[in-house]
Parts: C-alpha cells; sequence; structure tokens
C-alpha cells in the first residue's frame, strides 16, 4: 500500500492536481489560508495517470469490499473516475447529484439503484468529508447497502475521521497528505522545511502559526 500510496502522489504532483504553494498562499472559499490547492479533475487528461488511478480504484475495492455490486461516483468529480472503474471491474455505475432535479423526474440518484444493492461510492478528494457523507446518505435513504467509499486522496482531517466514523462508514484512499508532503520534499517541489509545517495547517487550518512553525 505504501508503494501505491507513493506513486500517486508523485503523480498528482507531476500534473499539479495537487500543487503545494506554502510561500504563496491559496484562498479557500471558506477564507481559510491554504497552502496546497487540489483539482484532482486534471487527472483524466493524462492517460499514464488515469490508468494508475483507476487501477488504483479497482484494486482497493476489490481488496476492501469484495462483495461491492455497484459504483457510485459523488457529483461531478468522482462520475469519470467511478464510470472507469466501473468498467475495469465489469461492475453497474451511477452517480449522485448535490440536490434532486428541479426537472424530469426529480433524480438525485441517476443510475439504478434497487433497495438492498451493495454500493461503493467513488470520491476524488476528502478534506472534512461532508459531501461524501452526503451522498452516503442519499444512497442509504433509497435503501441501498453502502459497504464504503474508496477516494483518489486524503488531506487526513480529523474532522473527516470523525464524520465518517459517526455515519458509520469506513474510506479508503489511494494516497494522503502525510505521503504527498515527504514526496514533494525528496523529489524538490517543497523545501524540507516546511513538510510539518503544512501537516500542522492541515490538523488545525485555523490557526495561522503553521507558517512559522
Amino acid at each position: 500500500m505504501i508503494i501505491m500510496e507513493k506513486k500517486i502522489a508523485k503523480d498528482l504532483l507531476s500534473v499539479g492536481a495537487v500543487f503545494l504553494r506554502p510561500e504563496e498562499l491559496f484562498t479557500w472559499a471558506s477564507g481559510i489560508k491554504s497552502p496546497m490547492y487540489c483539482d484532482n479533475r486534471l487527472t483524466l487528461s493524462y492517460p499514464e495517470v488515469r490508468k494508475d488511478i483507476e487501477e488504483g480504484l479497482a484494486e482497493l475495492i476489490t481488496k476492501y469490499y469484495p462483495e461491492a455490486e455497484s459504483l457510485m461516483g459523488t457529483s461531478t468529480a468522482g462520475i469519470a473516475h467511478a464510470a472507469i472503474t466501473a468498467w475495469l471491474l465489469n461492475k453497474p455505475m451511477g452517480y449522485v447529484r448535490g440536490g434532486a432535479k428541479d426537472h424530469g423526474r426529480g433524480n438525485r440518484i441517476e443510475g439504478k439503484c434497487e433497495p438492498g444493492t451493495k454500493v461503493v461510492v467513488v470520491e476524488d478528494l476528502i478534506s472534512t468529508g461532508g459531501s461524501c457523507i452526503e451522498v452516503v446518505e442519499a444512497l442509504r435513504e433509497e435503501g441501498a447497502d453502502v459497504l464504503g467509499i474508496v477516494s483518489i486522496f486524503t488531506y487526513g482531517m480529523k474532522k473527516a475521521t470523525d464524520r465518517l466514523a459517526a455515519a458509520n462508514v469506513t474510506n479508503h484512499s489511494l494516497s494522503n497528505l502525510d505521503t504527498l508532503v515527504e514526496v514533494a520534499a525528496e523529489e524538490g517541489y517543497i523545501e524540507p522545511v516546511w513538510k510539518n509545517r503544512i501537516l500542522k495547517f492541515r490538523d488545525n487550518p485555523s490557526d495561522t502559526s503553521w507558517m512559522e512553525a
């Protein structure tokens, strides 16, 4: 698993899907100043990276959720990854909208999802965990048996860990922030001094003292 985590971390860094800029901060929608920016949609534009990710997600599902009957992507970033991974595993897939449609049949869940179906949620990124848990809850409301979540990358924030535990759902990610900053320092994306500072940011994003840690 460590080998996979490093491989995916290298992939994400190489295409700028996870971009570290500790000396020129990004501003999140919440106003928090962040040393990193994540956009795993970029991985879809790089066939070799995309191949690593989809095969990795298929491996996680086979290992941790072998009884899975269907995959459900999160809207919108998880949809393509769910579709490709489902193709590799020869399984049905669908996706869950952020909210029900205001026209037609008013669907929130697109694709077949019968009560009792054993489902795995496919997510691109887990930060605080809120959006993927909403998807899990929507599927459960329709009677699906949600086995768990697989994702490309997780920050490993305590808030997400607590939320997932409270929702009684597990997540398995291809890579994580701890591995990514290690690889980033090794390969010259950041100065080694920033490794612990970025992890401190992760542990408490609203506390700016990480910049001088």
